[in-house]
């Protein structure tokens, strides 16, 4: 099943919309052309990116999160457009900082435009997303706008650490988990908060949310870190171990390095910048003897049972949270 599949059907009994529905209205809005037509390579670098797909699972999560409160308003989904452009200008300066070939199974925006086009299209992306945040109720403007800056400060501090730690021969546990919850975890938490304060949610609601939404961000990152080593290949649809070759320090390689052997240790850090065809398989057999794979899957169920423990604690009726948390559920339980 894919998310876009997930509760299928516009409402349910209690006038709550499925992620399916919203994401269907929240297409239909944001496909329309955001950019003029000229300088041509310009904008057509920012459209090639926005439209080559993509979950959308954090602007609708937005309008989700106002739902649980009151009905969507239109400033929700000027929100959840800054939101998206707001990601997309990340992936593609991400792309560039990792020369990343690919992103949705296309070519990137620097290898198909060159890199400063790039650059501008992201920045471009950047200014548009302030404009519709600009579109919204004065009501709600200085609130929106200080999660939106603050938010956008964190995720610009996660990837500087990504790359330091690209660098640094020891990276421990908690500062990893940090780096996620800034690189991926706090726009998700940030969507959901502001969705809230849309939706007339007050300081605590907007406070368990935004937790529910840090706490299933690490949650889900835990869950990629996992299928890239261990995941079937036919669902996955890739041979396992991408971030193996790609000498990335994720949560299984640093739990390695803790509780490995010395000898294990060694070789891992041997492994870390070796090419041999091998690799994989020698890190998985190292990973799979440490009992990672099992740790993985605990891991995950903390972080999705604390998510989900702020999701309780939201002062709204179940009936009104149940959406969020088959989303949630589905993002766990997905094998690809």
């Amino acid at each position: 099943m894919s998310i876009s599949t997930l509760t299928e059907g516009n409402q349910n009994k209690n006038d709550l919309q499925s992620f399916a529905a919203l994401s269907k209205v929240f297409e239909e809005k944001f496909n329309k052309r955001k950019f003029p037509e000229q300088p041509a390579q310009l904008y057509d670098a920012t459209q090639y990116l926005l439209t080559a797909g993509g979950k959308r699972i954090r602007p609708v999560m937005c309008l989700m999160a106002n739902e649980m409160f009151d009905k969507i308003k239109e400033d929700a989904y000027e929100v959840a457009a800054a939101i998206e452009l707001f990601h997309n200008f990340t992936l593609i300066h991400d792309d560039i900082m990792d020369h990343a070939p690919l992103r949705r199974g296309r070519p990137t925006v620097h290898i198909k435009f060159g890199e400063s086009t790039a650059l501008l299209a992201g920045d471009v992306m950047l200014i548009v997303a302030y404009e519709n945040l600009n579109k919204i109720n004065v009501e709600y403007l200085q609130p929106i706008l200080n999660i939106f800056n603050a938010t956008s400060k964190k995720v610009c501090e996660g990837q500087q650490l990504d790359m330091e730690f690209e660098k640094q021969d020891v990276v421990n546990f908690e500062e990893y988990v940090n780096m996620i919850s800034l690189k991926t975890s706090v726009l998700l938490a940030a969507s959901l908060q502001m969705g809230a304060v849309l939706g007339g949610a007050g300081a605590g609601n907007q406070k368990h949310l935004y937790e529910f939404g840090k706490n299933l961000g690490i949650a889900f990152q835990v869950q990629d870190d996992y299928l890239d080593a261990f995941g079937n290949p036919e669902k996955f649809g890739k041979k396992p171990g991408g971030d193996i070759m790609a000498n990335k320090k994720t949560f299984l390689w640093l739990k390695a390095m803790e509780s490995g052997t010395v000898q294990q240790k060694k070789k891992l850090n041997e492994l870390l910048f070796c090419d041999d065809s091998s690799k994989v398989e020698e890190v998985l057999e190292i990973y799979k003897s440490c009992n990672i794979d099992e740790w993985a899957r605990d891991l995950k169920k903390k972080y999705y049972s604390v998510a989900m423990d702020h999701l309780e604690e939201v002062a709204v009726r179940s009936v009104r949270k149940e959406q969020l948390k088959q989303l949630a559920d589905f993002l766990m339980e997905r094998d690809v």
